[in-house]
């Protein structure tokens, strides 16, 4: 005799519910190793074989591994260094950059958990009524108005098969934007110590400037004491002293602007180094300013070493893993998923057997019709990439341009201080005689006072052309990317 109220057997619905399962296992085994949209590679730019240098320009190989070390203590200033040491501590700017690149690489992490499965518990506790009134399911069976407990723990797992590469490109996506933002937060770092660097230079140049006009003040207020006491003895007329006393005037009046310029100088300093300029002085200094020799390598170098250069092509990888996101949505998505877990309305049976739920499954889901939706998103995203590849070609000759540009600057600035140097001691010279033949009674004070303002213009013209010599130096060293540590010097033949 049959009995025909046997139980299922459990194992037979493990079998039963395996076969639901083994087509999406299947299919997913099958899957073809595809990846939407183009694999990133850096576009060729025909770069020069050398520049157009001239003395004392030395060639080095750069070790592109090389810490950037700080650039500015080549120019062994220790006011300097401390300022930078300020402005590396207290900056906003850098502020803000530091805090993007902790964000990049957050978003970075968000990206490389989608490699994984992704597993979620839940727990649900809840008194409930069902409506009587709610739609039927079965025209023969009455329905009743029921107020029930209901309690579950579940857990669930779910992954997604990376089939058209979506999860590898917004990975690489996030890893492109993650080495950006550390290529942008190099680049603010040097921007803003070459932007400081200049303001000092500019302050330290305005010092000499003003050293200048004092010590021409004094060499003026001692010719008008001499031209006051010859006037006094009948040796000189009374427009000898008038004359000197207006250029005497005239000198006065210029430190006054000069005083204003140096003010203007510190206050940019203070705002670099995050300090607000009411609170912040720096006192005057005359040490000499003295420029480093910078070696300098081939064009092709500033490929590696200037941060804007590397977060632009970062920028390009970025868009192009954005291209492949986008196509990726052409292609089917494909999650597989399973629950286990226990529900019941009596929390003491929540745990026992036939309070036991699960499920296991696939979900395939696929784009039909979008009017153009998706087709439209693609071609949006490959003009992006042609932007950033544009933008790249622009960065790099920009790039070219400034290291031209302070190469060739830094040299003929070379060369016109040192004759700038050589006029300052011809207009001493011819100060020296011109004073000399006055006071004999040969030379009337015109002389003088011409002699005078030649020498004043002079040590002036010497004192911007080095100040300009130092901010090209500066200038040359933000071209070529920063520090040249590690960078072996040799001559240029």
């Amino acid at each position: 005799m049959k009995r025909t109220d046997r139980q299922p057997d459990p194992r037979r619905r493990r079998l039963v519910a395996a076969p639901a399962l083994m087509p999406a296992l299947a299919l997913a085994a099958l899957l073809p190793a595809c990846t939407a949209g183009p694999d990133y590679t850096r576009p060729v730019l025909a770069m020069p074989e050398g520049w157009k240098v001239e003395a004392p320009f030395r060639t080095g190989r750069p070790d592109d591994g090389a810490l950037r070390g700080p650039w500015w203590q080549r120019f062994k200033d220790p006011t300097l260094d401390a300022l930078q040491d300020k402005a590396l501590a207290g900056s906003a700017t850098l502020e803000i950059a530091t805090a993007r690149l902790a964000q990049t690489g957050a978003l970075l992490e968000s990206a490389l958990a989608a490699r994984y499965p992704q597993a979620a518990a839940a727990l649900r506790d809840q008194r409930l009524r069902v409506s009587q009134n709610r739609p039927l399911t079965n025209y023969a069976q009455r329905q009743f108005s029921t107020v029930q407990d209901d309690y579950l723990a579940v857990l669930s797992v779910s992954y997604e098969i990376d089939f058209a590469g979506r999860v590898q490109r917004s990975i690489e996506g996030a890893r492109a934007t993650a080495a950006q933002s550390a290529a942008d937060f190099e680049n603010a770092k040097l921007l803003l110590a070459a932007d400081l660097a200049t303001a000092y230079f500019n302050l330290r140049a305005v010092d000499v400037e003003l050293d200048v006009v004092r010590r021409a003040i004094g060499l003026q207020q001692r010719s008008l004491a001499l031209a006051k006491s010859r006037h006094e003895l009948g040796a000189a007329s009374g427009l000898d002293m008038a004359q000197q006393q207006a250029l005497l005037d005239g000198t006065l009046t210029q430190v006054d602007l000069l005083r204003r310029q140096r003010g203007q100088f510190e206050h940019a300093i203070a705002t670099l180094t995050g300090t607000p300029a009411p609170l912040f002085s720096l006192p005057p200094q005359t040490h000499p300013l003295v420029p480093p020799v910078v070696p300098i390598g081939v064009p092709s170098d500033l490929l590696q070493r200037r941060p804007d250069v590397a977060a632009a092509e970062r920028a390009m990888a970025v868009a192009n893993a954005q291209v492949g996101l986008v196509e990726a949505a052409f292609y089917p998505s494909i999650v597989l998923g399973g629950t286990y877990g226990a529900q019941s309305r009596d929390l003491s049976q929540l745990f026992s057997l036939p309070s036991v739920v699960w499920s296991l499954g696939a979900s395939v889901a696929q784009s039909i019709f979008d009017g153009g939706r998706l087709r439209a998103l693609s071609a949006s995203a490959r003009s992006g990439y042609d932007i950033t590849v544009g933008n790249y070609r622009r960065v790099v000759l920009t790039a070219m341009q400034e290291a031209e540009d302070g190469i060739i600057g830094l040299a003929a600035l070379e060369r016109a201080h040192g004759q700038a140097l050589t006029a300052v001691a011809s207009a001493n010279r011819v100060l020296d005689i011109a004073t000399a033949r006055y006071e004999g009674g040969i030379a009337t004070s015109l002389d003088v006072i011409v002699a005078q303002q030649s020498l004043l213009n002079a040590e002036r013209l010497a004192a911007q052309i080095l100040g300009q010599r130092m901010l090209a130096s500066v200038f040359l060293v933000k071209a070529l990317g920063g520090d040249w540590q590690g960078m072996a010097e040799t001559r240029k033949p």
